[in-house]
């Protein structure tokens, strides 16, 4: 079966692609059928350069995608259809996941249970706001009656 591949081109920690045409298990530095474009997302703006006619004659005649490709594709709007699931997930980082999901969901739920609504300005009253003292902690009292008492023996 002919895939529609990325093959990794470039130095290292700066890739680039070609996008060629294979035989699905031969590995993608073997022989290829043809080069299709060049694929550098490190550049500032990407750069993508696809032979549009070439690939949808090698889509007529029955090769497949990789899912990276399908996107790349689907975003130049050369395929129609919808983007495919490129990375996968282990069953267990799924789970951690659907856990990290959990624990989010459960705190909104916590903060819109202990925020009160905000109410509409014309249901607020308005109140005037009173004077209220406040009671004077038992160290001010004693702290005034030996005052007093300084000032009534002079």
């Amino acid at each position: 079966m002919l895939m529609l591949r990325l093959q990794r081109i470039g130095k290292k920690k700066s890739p680039s692609y070609r996008l060629i045409v294979s035989e699905k298990t031969k590995d993608t530095q073997a022989g290829t059928l043809e080069n299709l474009g060049v694929y550098n997302p490190t550049a500032n703006p990407k750069i993508i350069n696809l032979k549009k006619d070439r690939i949808e004659h090698w889509l007529s005649k029955g090769a497949q995608t990789s899912a990276s490709v399908n996107n790349l594709l689907v975003r130049e709007g050369i395929v129609k259809g919808d983007k495919r699931k490129s990375v996968f997930l282990s069953k267990k980082r799924q789970e951690e996941l659907g856990v990290k999901a959990a624990e989010k969901e459960a705190t909104k739920k916590v903060k819109e249970v202990l925020t009160p609504p905000a109410a509409a300005p014309e249901q607020i009253e308005e109140k005037p706001i009173e004077e209220v003292k406040a009671p004077e902690p038992p160290g001010e009292e004693k702290k005034e009656e030996t005052q007093e008492k300084v000032e009534s023996k002079e």
